[in-house]
């Protein structure tokens, strides 16, 4: 839409209000309301002023001033807001040279698909994330200098099959049998149905919805894929809707990697696919079907997966969901089949246009600007530099020999590894300026600062368990 046309919706929708959002540097949406007359044709161009020293790893003190300029393409009706409420996402620009802010996450992925097409090797980028999630009905957690706890329940939890509940009705998945049972069983189904009429409402694409894998309302709602910059603004709003529609009846939704212990994870494994011209460039007559630059793509992934990771999987609590020998995929391979190995070729359908690769590792805990974007750099430095994935890897890989095995690599343990795999493996995303040194170096900052360290230096309630006797 054209700024004229915005104003034109918003007034055929009787919008009260203007909310424009943007994202901060970790990943989480940022929101500003004005009166809708202060917004006309202008503000499309002249932007609105904010304090950026106050968002999250962006400017010092200094140097605070930062201009929020609303995308016209992006306006939709907020869905939950008492108001008729015009939102529209934006883009951040320095008010004195208006040139984009390097560590807008948002330029970061416009300048990801702008590089593509200078590259020739394609025109569009597509991304399909699978995020998903859990449901809860409790979360408590704290943490100060003389205490630290978390308590998750949820009326699905296997924990919960003995508790007075008056009375309890059974039904409660056991652990790793969530892979989907039908109602009674599946508490959430109707919960789920809301958050995909609501996406739909907004014009979002979904395919499916369903219980996932694990006890206490673990599930997954999978969008349609769309080109990156249009689904890294479609995952926002897809977390905002979901934790919405979760929380006006009475229940939480997470995207934490690893919440459970002992019960599977959430990830968000990511189908990637590059067309040019109208035609599926990783279509082919190479191993499961797909092109030789598929296959160069996939040795792209596998030697930037350990940098990739810093984006994909950037918190500390990433790495309880990525541990060798329980079925996470941390094995730095490729198969058509084998869910074990980071990035596998999905099998289901034959035809040219589905041809895609999956990358399994990332978890919805990402800012999907930013690990997109990283991946599509992977993808298209192995294209670039014919980096070969070596052989599929198509057996069991908990039945390998140990000699095997030693073969196969693995994701990073630690975000600390992941970061400095970042630190040694960054050349490939500085390529056409798409990533920044100041961003790179500022994220890199930012996670030591105020996650690892704040997380090092603490002692683990689990530590007491352990060790208080010794």
């Amino acid at each position: 839409m054209t700024p004229k046309e915005v104003l034109e919706m918003a007034k055929a929708e009787g919008a009260k209000v203007v909310d424009v959002r943007f994202m901060d540097f970790p990943g989480v949406w940022q929101h500003m309301t004005i009166p809708m007359g202060e917004l006309d044709e202008s503000t499309f161009e002249d932007g609105i002023g904010f304090d950026g020293s106050s968002i999250r790893g962006w400017q010092p003190i200094h140097a605070s001033d930062m201009l929020l300029i609303p995308d016209p393409a992006t306006a939709k009706m907020d869905p939950f807001y008492e108001a008729p409420t015009l939102v529209l996402i934006g883009d951040i620009v320095d008010p004195l040279t208006r040139e984009p802010y390097t560590r807008d996450p948002r330029h970061i992925a416009r300048k990801a698909e702008n590089y593509l097409r200078t590259t020739g090797l394609g025109d569009t980028a597509y991304i399909g994330p699978e995020a998903e999630f859990f449901i809860f009905d409790d979360i408590r957690f704290d943490s100060d200098r003389m205490s630290a706890f978390y308590a998750i329940d949820s009326i699905e939890g296997i924990w919960n099959s003995g508790s007075d509940e008056g009375p309890n009705l059974g039904y409660k998945p056991r652990h790793k049998e969530g892979y989907f049972p039908v109602p009674p069983m599946d508490k959430f189904q109707d919960l789920r149905t809301e958050m995909l009429l609501v996406l739909e409402s907004l014009g979002i694409d979904v395919e499916a919805q369903h219980h996932e894998v694990a006890t206490a309302g673990q599930a997954e709602i999978d969008m349609r894929f769309k080109p990156l910059l249009q689904m890294a603004d479609q995952l926002m709003w897809f977390k905002y809707v979901l934790k919405n529609v979760a929380y006006r009846h009475g229940h939480t939704v997470t995207f934490m990697p690893k919440p459970l212990f002992e019960d599977n994870g959430t990830g968000m494994h990511t189908h990637i696919s590059i067309w040019k011209d109208g035609q599926p460039v990783f279509a082919g007559d190479k191993y499961a079907g797909v092109s030789q630059e598929a296959l160069y793509a996939i040795g792209g992934i596998l030697k930037h997966c350990k940098a990739l990771c810093a984006f994909t999987n950037p918190t500390t609590n990433s790495y309880k969901r990525l541990v060798p020998g329980f079925e996470a995929p941390v094995n730095l391979a490729y198969s058509s089949r084998n869910r074990s190995a980071a990035v596998r070729i999905p099998m289901y359908s034959t035809s040219p246009k589905a041809k895609r690769i999956e990358f399994r590792t990332p978890d919805p805990s990402c800012n999907g600007y930013l690990a997109f974007s990283a991946m599509l750099m992977a993808v298209i430095d192995g294209i670039q530099n014919k980096i070969d994935p070596g052989d599929p890897l198509d057996k069991n890989i908990y039945d390998l020999p140990p000699e095997e095995l030693a073969e196969v690599d693995s994701a990073p343990g630690s975000l600390d590894e992941a970061l400095e795999a970042l630190k040694a493996d960054q050349e490939f995303l500085l390529k056409g300026d798409v990533f920044t040194q100041d961003a790179i170096d500022m994220w890199i900052d930012y996670k030591v600062e105020n996650e690892i360290n704040p997380v090092r230096l603490r002692p683990h309630p689990h530590e007491f368990f352990l060790y208080y006797d010794i």
